[in-house]
């Protein structure tokens, strides 16, 4: 099933997210992203299985041990574990999650079967997206990754 732009700004309207496989990296990509959602004033709550804290916030290795749990997932991982990452978000009763893939070609986050899992499962899924493509006021290079994928059709409508 493809993702629509309302499953995008639906998924903007919930305030407590997971940010799994955020980076200890504070230049890697994975970390801006959760940076750029606490500036925004979500609850984004970092998931690394090598890490206990990150910028002062603890840092679980796992979906389901994050108390209070979260509405949602932007997940940053490879694809290989992917399918795992929504299964754990399933058992922690995560019911949308964001599979994230960037310009730079490759699959991100995304995977086949946990595409499917989410969509046996009852799990609203963005899969593919960039989510700084839809957050207002990002820098103009992910304006124009958005506006690319408007001239080639893969914008989500």
């Amino acid at each position: 099933m493809a993702t629509t732009r309302r499953q995008i700004d639906d998924f903007w309207l919930l305030k407590r997210l997971a940010v799994v496989g955020v980076s200890r990296d504070p230049k890697h990509f994975s970390n801006m992203i959760w940076q750029e959602l606490r500036q925004r004033r979500y609850e984004a709550v970092p998931v690394n299985p090598n890490a206990r804290e990150l910028d002062g916030q603890p840092c679980f290795a796992r979906v389901q041990e994050i108390q209070p749990p979260v509405e949602g997932a932007v997940i940053m991982t490879p694809a290989g574990v992917t399918e795992q990452v929504v299964r754990d978000c399933a058992a922690a009763g995560v019911r949308h999650v964001w599979l994230h893939k960037g310009a730079g070609g490759g699959p991100g986050a995304v995977s086949p079967a946990a595409v499917a899992f989410c969509e046996a499962n009852g799990i609203d899924v963005v899969a593919g997206y960039c989510p700084f493509m839809f957050l207002p006021g990002t820098p103009f290079f992910h304006g124009l990754h958005a506006f690319a994928k408007k001239l080639t059709g893969s914008y989500p409508r």
